[in-house]
């Protein structure tokens, strides 16, 4: 019998992607009423306790830069934010933010294990970026 582990994997702490237009990147997920920290090789976008972290383009363009998966370039995430608020309110944050709907509201089932809708929309680099409302129909 194998032993127990002495830990356990308790959730995400943050992802990194890399980013190539840094101003109306971090001025896309302000608008949102995300929290932005901008660093010399970084910007940091925090939702809660996680956070993700955008490569500045001089700092994954950088050779022996290795810290990141050999392939990735903008745009190659796909975030899920999870957004506590009404579909109306989601969309007009959206709406104010410059963000067109791509698609949704759609219903799925997200890591929390239970129903849900999704919106999709991208930001200035064209990730996609997808808020789940947890606990309500399809609207």
């Amino acid at each position: 019998m194998p032993p127990e582990p002495a830990g356990t994997i308790r959730g995400f702490d943050h992802v990194s992607l890399p980013m190539q237009h840094t101003e109306a990147m971090v001025a896309f997920y302000r608008s949102l009423g995300l929290q932005v920290a901008e660093h010399p090789y970084a910007v940091s976008v925090y939702a809660g306790d996680q956070m993700v972290n955008l490569h500045r383009p001089e700092t994954w363009q950088k050779k022996g830069f290795t810290l990141r998966a050999p392939a990735a370039m903008p745009p190659c995430g796909d975030l899920c934010f999870v957004w506590e608020g009404s579909p109306e309110s989601l969309y007009s944050l959206l709406r104010d933010a410059g963000a067109e709907i791509i698609e949704g509201p759609v219903a799925r089932e997200g890591g929390r294990r239970a129903d849900a809708s999704s919106v999709y929309v991208r930001d200035p680099d064209g990730n996609l970026v997808e808020f789940m409302i947890y606990g309500k129909e399809e609207h």
